[in-house]
């Protein structure tokens, strides 16, 4: 993690900010989304601050795998396994992208339609 991560992320893993953390570790950390999108609404960033895909590099290739296997282990946590689960990672203000660190939304627990949005 870098200093300039002052987004609410940054704050959430400092914990200078509150939240219903699901797992944690070296790298990464699952909590509840408090605008939750679905019955289990659970968002998956890592520690290090990265803005979004397009600022990541070829170093982080194994943090973001770790991202995903960690999104399928909380998942499974959830009870999400038998009817599935959508995962969601915005890229830019223009498509939702809200907090400027990334992070993986793990949805589930309703009928989602598609093309979402």
């Amino acid at each position: 993690m870098t200093e300039e991560n002052d987004t609410i992320f940054g704050k959430i893993i400092r914990g200078e900010v509150p939240a219903n953390k699901v797992y944690e570790d070296d790298d990464v950390l699952a909590f509840e989304d408090i605008n939750a999108a679905a019955p289990t609404h659970i968002l998956v960033i890592p520690k290090k601050h990265i803005v979004n895909l397009f600022d990541a590099e070829e170093e982080d290739a194994e943090l973001l795998g770790k991202l995903m296997l960690t999104a399928k282990n909380v998942a499974i946590d959830q009870g999400l396994e038998e009817d599935g689960f959508r995962l969601v990672v915005n890229n830019g203000a223009g498509v939702g992208q809200s907090v400027f660190h990334i992070h993986v939304h793990v949805l589930g627990g309703r009928n989602f339609s598609w093309p979402p949005g």
